[in-house]
């Protein structure tokens, strides 16, 4: 695996390849590279995660923990994804040269419960499986899964006016999705801490179930 300094490594991103990001998310939230997508190699779902957001046909860029970078890259390579490197000391490099950081903004579940009634542009996204938005989900939530993300249709109907409040089962799905939605151009978010574990435990919480998608 080639290890790249930070220059290289800018210089190389600028030529097509995506900069996955495969930190803890909560080490991924507090900063990282702008346009970097986020999968975290610990998470047991990495593969179906990251097969589900980036093209075998896009080369990838690493932004990883020292101890886990050469897993992530071998990980990718067998997935069939070609690695054009790592970045020399991971983000810390990055973060110390001064450019400009991006980052994601989390809400607490009782604050995105009094936004609803009051903001008329917050579309609440829940990017879980569409079995599991089927089995419960938040009355007008727009489903949007992790293998839909990339998809310009859906994408083209998100409007500039939308504050979009993104969440998941737990959490890291809806990072995952923050991370892509940026990428595209979409800055304004949120991301639901604790995601419908959360949400369901909330008392104003109006949760509705599609018993036709569960047949």
């Amino acid at each position: 695996m080639k290890t790249l300094a930070l220059n290289d490594f800018l210089q190389t991103a600028g030529k097509g390849p995506v900069i996955l990001d495969t930190r803890a998310t909560e080490l991924f939230k507090a900063g990282f590279i702008p346009g970097s997508i986020h999968v975290p190699f610990g998470a047991k779902q990495f593969e179906e995660w990251v097969t589900a957001i980036l093209e075998k046909s896009t080369p990838v860029l690493l932004v990883a923990e020292q101890d886990t970078a050469m897993g992530a890259a071998t990980g990718l390579e067998r997935l069939g994804y070609t690695v054009e490197g790592t970045l020399e000391g991971g983000f810390e490099t990055y973060r110390n040269s001064g450019a400009p950081s991006d980052m994601i903004i989390d809400v607490e579940t009782d604050e995105l419960m009094m936004d609803i009634p009051f903001d008329e542009h917050l579309i609440v996204m829940d990017v879980r499986k569409p079995i599991e938005f089927a089995e419960g989900h938040l009355k007008d939530a727009v489903n949007l899964p992790l293998s839909e993300l990339n998809d310009p249709l859906r994408i083209a109907a998100i409007e500039d006016k939308d504050n979009l409040y993104l969440h998941c089962g737990g959490g890291t799905r809806s990072v995952i999705a923050a991370s892509v939605l940026k990428r595209q151009g979409l800055h304004n978010l949120r991301n639901v801490a604790g995601g419908w574990k959360k949400i369901k435990e909330e008392p104003r919480a109006e949760i509705v179930k599609e018993p036709g998608m569960l047949n």
